[in-house]
C-alpha cells in the first residue's frame, strides 16, 4: 500500500478582477489552472521528486498535499497519521520573536509524548545550547537545520520539502542535502522534495516526476531519467544542466519560456518550445502513458 496517493488532481485559481471592474470593462472572470491532473504515488521510505521551471505547479502540489488548498478536482489519499513541511526560506519560516526551544517543540504540543527539544538540535547537527538562542543568531543553513528539527517533532510519516536549498548557498546546499539522506537512513522518513534543480534532485531522489504548466510529462526512476530522458522537455532541462563530471558535454541553455498559464496553448501544452512538434501536437493533449506524455515518444519520432 502506497503512504501517499495523488488521483488526477487539479487546483484551479480565480485570478478575475474584482466584480465592479468586470462589470464597468466588460470582462469575464479568469480562471488559472495551476494544476492539471496530477497522479502519482510514493511508497514509504522513498524519495519523490517533482521538478520544472517556476511556475509550473509543481509548490502548488506541496500546498495541495499538506491540506493548504484544496483540490478543485481528483482526490488525495495519506495512508499514515502526520505529515510536516519544510519551506523554501528559513529567513521567514521561522517566528522571529520565539526562542528555538518554543519553535521546535510547538508541533509536540499535538502529540501524546512530549521529547526534549535537544534531542532534535542534536540530530540535525547543532548544539543543545542552541535551544535558547533566537533565529537571527544563526546562518542560513542552520536555520534550515531548525527547521529540519522543528519538522522532525511532529513525527511525521511524509516529509514535503518545498525547494528546501535554493535560498542557501551551493555549498551549504550539499550539507542540507546530506543531512537529509542521513535522517532519511537513520529514521526511516518518506520524502516529496520540490526542486527546480535538477543537479540537487539527482543526489537525493529515488524516482522523478517532471512538471510542465501543471501536468507531469515524465516520470521514472531517477537512475533511469538521467540517464535516458524521454520527454523533450526533460532532455531540454537536463541539457542546461552544468556538466560537473567534467566530461567536456556542452550546456545548451533553456530555450524560449514558459507560456502565460491563463493563455495555455492547445493540445500538448509544450508543442511551441518542442523541436519535435507536429500537427498533432497542436490540436491533441498527449496521454500519459507508460511513463511519459508526449505523441513524439509514442509515435517513436525520436532520437535515441
Amino acid at each position: 500500500m502506497h503512504l501517499l496517493s495523488v488521483d488526477s488532481v487539479s487546483r484551479d485559481f480565480d485570478v478575475s478582477s474584482p466584480w465592479l471592474n468586470r462589470v464597468l470593462e466588460r470582462e469575464p472572470r479568469r480562471i488559472l489552472r495551476a494544476v492539471d491532473h496530477v497522479s502519482f504515488e510514493i511508497s514509504k521510505g522513498e524519495t519523490l521528486a517533482l521538478v520544472g521551471e517556476s511556475g509550473c505547479g509543481k509548490s502548488t502540489v506541496a500546498r495541495l498535499i499538506a491540506g493548504l488548498y484544496a483540490p478543485t478536482e481528483g482526490h488525495i489519499a495519506f495512508s499514515g497519521r502526520r505529515l510536516q513541511m519544510i519551506f523554501q526560506d528559513p529567513y521567514a519560516s521561522l517566528n522571529p520573536r520565539w526562542r528555538v526551544r518554543k519553535i521546535i517543540a510547538e508541533p509536540m504540543l499535538f502529540l501524546e509524548e512530549q521529547k526534549p527539544v535537544e534531542q532534535f538540535l542534536l540530530q540535525v547537527g547543532l548544539s543543545a545550547d542552541d535551544a535558547e538562542r533566537y533565529p537571527h543568531e544563526f546562518s542560513g543553513g542552520q536555520r534550515q537545520r531548525i527547521s529540519i528539527a522543528r519538522a522532525l517533532a511532529g513525527e511525521p510519516d511524509l516529509l514535503i520539502c518545498d525547494e528546501p536549498t535554493s535560498a542557501l548557498d551551493v555549498s551549504v546546499q550539499a550539507q542540507i542535502l546530506n543531512l537529509m539522506a542521513d535522517l532519511q537512513d537513520r529514521l526511516g522518513l518518506t520524502y516529496l522534495f520540490i526542486s527546480h534543480n535538477l543537479a540537487v534532485v539527482s543526489l537525493i531522489a529515488d524516482r522523478v516526476g517532471v512538471m510542465y504548466l501543471g501536468r507531469i510529462v515524465e516520470l521514472a526512476p531517477a537512475s533511469r531519467l538521467f540517464s535516458s530522458p524521454r520527454h523533450p522537455y526533460t532532455r531540454m532541462l537536463l541539457d542546461a544542466v552544468p556538466d560537473l563530471a567534467m566530461s567536456g558535454k556542452s550546456r545548451t541553455p533553456v530555450a524560449g519560456e514558459v507560456p502565460n498559464p491563463l493563455a495555455p496553448p492547445s493540445g500538448c501544452s509544450f508543442h511551441p518550445r518542442c523541436r519535435y512538434a507536429t500537427a498533432r501536437c497542436q490540436v491533441e493533449v498527449p496521454r500519459f502513458s507508460d511513463g511519459v506524455a508526449c505523441h513524439a515518444v509514442e509515435e517513436g519520432r525520436l532520437p535515441t
